[in-house]
């Protein structure tokens, strides 16, 4: 098998077939070896082990999952990349790449029919710039995964694996750790990467909850009281959800006083059961999703 961390291989692939990055698809490819062996195992690949991997690159991190195992299923936008891909994954019997947007695939079929029998995990090296799109996307679907395993943005990270009620927290750290357990793995540096990204990156994995972490009576409203709290990070809540759900701040006030939160809170105060709390005593308000 050709060795995808060197960079004189890699350009001689790409200029065979005449490949140039998509800026616009946030392509940088790993040239660093150490890093895909790592996230392939610290993402729980292994035997009886089925994994979908978004976004393939020329196979550097495909090929790590393919050799630990059952079965990989790689989902690549970019089908320029598909020959580069037959050549660099020749070696392989257990990978099968799907041609299409990951936000448009019915995960669901293609977990039932590519890997019966198998726990299922998601690893991937995802463009920056739709992070935390594709993470909704698949924690939204309640599907059948046990973790997903991706490297990011550091900043991205930081956020996402920001614990609530501290300063570093946002709309996103408290939406993910509704259905799942992040945790930081290990930082990855820019010179990691062809052509190398103005960012570093952090590996992660969130780990699926069978149940959700807070028992709610409307999930989208749960997730659009979060969002509205967030919305002015330096006004209080009654401020921020008044305006959202055109209700009187003294009203707004009297609420968040009836669930044990402070009027004077402001949403990175606010714990995951807090917000749960919140978004019931509004559900019992008779307030419902926003059309916006």
């Amino acid at each position: 098998m050709q060795n995808l961390s060197n960079i004189s291989v890699i350009r001689d692939i790409l200029n065979r077939y005449g490949f140039t990055f998509s800026k616009a698809l946030g392509q940088n490819f790993l040239i660093n070896p150490s890093v895909c062996p790592r996230m392939a195992e610290l993402g729980g690949a292994g035997p009886g082990v089925g994994m979908i991997e978004i976004g393939a690159g020329i196979g550097v991190l495909t090929a790590e999952l393919a050799k630990r195992c059952d079965k990989v299923v790689c989902v690549e936008i970019d089908s320029r990349l598909l020959p580069i891909l037959d050549e660099t994954l020749a070696g392989f019997g257990n990978i099968a790449i799907v041609n299409d947007d990951v936000l448009k695939v019915d995960l669901h079929q293609l977990i039932g029919r590519e890997f019966s029998g198998m726990e299922v995990a998601v690893c991937a090296n995802l463009p920056y710039y739709i992070t935390s799109p594709i993470l909704m996307h698949l924690l939204e679907q309640r599907l059948p995964i046990r973790s997903i395993t991706v490297m990011v943005q550091k900043e991205a990270a930081a956020r996402i694996t920001a614990e609530p009620g501290t300063r570093e927290v946002g709309a996103i750290s408290i939406a993910l750790r509704y259905y799942c357990t992040p945790k930081v793995l290990f930082q990855v540096s820019r010179g990691s990467f062809m052509p190398a990204p103005e960012v570093d990156s952090t590996v992660i994995r969130l780990d699926i909850l069978k149940e959700p972490a807070v028992a709610v009576e409307d999930e989208a409203l749960f997730f659009q009281t979060v969002k509205a709290a967030f919305s002015q990070r330096r006004k209080t809540l009654p401020n921020c959800l008044s305006s959202f759900f055109s209700l009187p701040k003294a009203e707004v006030a009297a609420l968040l006083e009836g669930c044990g939160i402070p009027a004077t809170a402001r949403a990175e105060q606010l714990t995951l059961p807090d917000f749960g709390r919140l978004c019931n005593a509004l559900h019992q308000k008779g307030i419902r999703r926003q059309d916006i």
